[in-house]
């Protein structure tokens, strides 16, 4: 996008200063911060990266209010998921052309999972090898706009990439430790398609990939009954999604006679609050692995060497 006259001004005011306070000018724009936390991973001091949707708030039924309009208007670079994620940014979005990135359809052809009605999944965050090929398209988009800081970036993303990479053998290793009959993997949106499918889990959600649309009578019906045949022994409530669908499935199972415990609260379309480890993408996805597998009877392991940086940083002994 084209600066605006003050921004020229201040450009040619700093001509010649040092990098970090040229590239303070450069400003991108997350959508969702599972987007910006990798993001300002990968920028360091070249740029500045503001994410429109904090803690709690659903993407999927998220309206632009004027404030958002104005820091899109003035962003370098926007970044967002796409694929429908964004519900009714989708538009606005789509028609910024070159100033948007969606990082979800730069990923190769494949990548992205279909549903049974033909809709895409937008949620790839939640398998972190996936995700990782984000880093990338992003890396090479914002330098684009800071060409001096296009190597710093370049190494900055080959150490994240190093760092998902041992995420991902954790949470396959955590995962295996659940009983092999209890490995199904019950929440209220379809928003752990690619956990799943990742680590070796089956997936029952009340609600599609979007949040828009009530579960019905007969879903929750029918994941009664597998939780029941299954013996699962624990469903999960999202911190984005309203608990009362999950709570009429606990009420479903106990009326056929079962009974089934109400796991910890998973992060699933927003991290948690910046100032906790769940407020970056490694700690979400910590936090989730965590919880799902401790609640479904396993017991997650070790905390690798190679994250135990990310971990002091936290504040977290032994990675917790």
């Amino acid at each position: 996008m084209n600066a605006t006259p003050l921004r020229a001004l201040l450009a040619t005011l700093l001509l010649g200063a040092a990098l970090p306070a040229a590239a303070a000018e450069t400003r991108i724009v997350a959508t969702v911060a599972m987007i910006g936390d990798l993001a300002r991973e990968v920028a360091g001091d070249c740029a500045q990266v503001d994410v429109l949707m904090g803690p709690g708030i659903d993407p999927h039924l998220y309206a632009p209010r004027p404030s958002d309009l104005r820091l899109l208007s003035d962003a370098d670079l926007v970044l967002h998921v796409g694929l429908g994620l964004e519900g009714r940014f989708g538009a606005l979005l789509a028609r910024m052309g070159p100033g948007a990135l969606a990082v979800a359809e730069a990923l190769p052809e494949g990548a992205v999972v279909t549903g049974p009605e033909g809709g895409l999944d937008p949620h790839l965050w939640m398998d972190p090898a996936l995700w990782s090929g984000t880093l990338r398209p992003m890396a090479e988009a914002m330098a684009a706009r800071v060409p001096a800081c296009a190597a710093e970036m370049d190494a900055r993303a080959e150490t994240l990439a190093a760092e998902l990479a041992a995420l991902d053998g954790w949470v396959a290793a955590s995962v295996a430790t659940i009983p092999e009959t209890a490995r199904v993997l019950v929440t209220a949106h379809d928003a752990f398609g690619y956990f799943a499918r990742r680590y070796g889990l089956k997936e029952a959600a009340l609600q599609g990939f979007s949040t828009e649309a009530e579960a019905s009578i007969a879903d929750i019906a029918e994941t009664a009954s597998l939780v029941i045949n299954r013996g699962v022994p624990a469903v999960f409530v999202e911190t984005t999604v309203n608990p009362r669908a999950v709570a009429a499935l606990s009420e479903a199972v106990a009326a056929q006679g079962g009974a089934v415990a109400l796991g910890p609260e998973l992060f699933s379309d927003a991290m948690g609050d910046p100032a906790t480890p769940e407020g970056s993408y490694i700690g979400m996805i910590r936090h989730n692995a965590r919880a799902i597998v401790t609640a479904l009877g396993g017991t997650p392991a070790p905390w690798p060497e190679a994250l135990a940086p990310w971990a002091v940083r936290q504040g977290i002994a032994n990675g917790g």
